[in-house]
């Protein structure tokens, strides 16, 4: 970068002179601060972020289509959406599931 360029990108960022905006706050949400240590401490700090093998798996992947207007609602609630649905699924088939016949599709 020259130094035009770098001067420019320092003016737009956030500071005494421009509070950060809510675009700024959610591109920094996850973000991980490592004071010293260079590399090796920010790679040690990002494995300490990252959840662990599962001992079994619990969950498969799978595809299944929603209606567009359906999809935004459930991801508008926020983060875990899925993990809801799931929970939503699994009370509605206590309700309606048939007996078990030992067949499945």
């Amino acid at each position: 970068m020259n130094p035009e360029a770098w001067e420019k990108l320092i003016a737009g960022a956030p500071g005494e002179d421009r509070p950060p905006t809510p675009a700024d706050e959610a591109a920094w949400s996850n973000a991980v601060v490592v004071r010293g240590g260079g590399i090796p401490a920010v790679r040690a700090a990002l494995a300490a972020r990252r959840r662990g093998p599962q001992r079994a798996p619990t969950k498969v992947p799978t595809t299944i289509r929603f209606d567009a207007d359906v999809l935004a609602a459930l991801k508008t609630t926020g983060r875990g959406w899925q993990t809801r649905v799931n929970d939503a699924m699994r009370e509605w088939l206590k309700e309606h599931s048939p007996p078990d016949t030992g067949t499945h599709r």
